[in-house]
């Protein structure tokens, strides 16, 4: 059974409700138990979006984008290359004859 998936804005802000209710003198179980998640998920998200704020994840989210873009147009190339390169050698496969 899969769970629901949380936004990384969501993930930022229970981060910082943990964090709040720490600072009341909660531990780490009582207020990860109190957002809703397990304590390995809060160990998880605490890695990949540990303080950062909204303006950041904002950024992070433009910059994986890009990449994403990048590596797409990186591997085109490449395709496009091996092709050519292929028929430039006339090893683009077997020709049909026409008798």
């Amino acid at each position: 059974m899969a769970g629901k998936r949380d936004k990384p804005e969501d993930i930022v802000l229970k981060l910082r409700q943990v964090e709040v209710l720490q600072g009341q003198g909660k531990s780490v179980q009582e207020a990860v138990r109190q957002i809703g998640v397990t304590v390995q998920t809060y160990y998880r998200w605490r890695k990949e979006y540990g303080g950062m704020n909204r303006d950041q994840l904002k950024r992070l989210k433009v910059l994986e984008t890009e990449n994403q873009r990048l590596r797409r147009a990186v591997s085109d190339l490449t395709l496009d290359k091996m092709i050519l390169t292929e028929a430039a050698r006339g090893t683009a496969g077997p020709r049909e004859r026409n008798f």
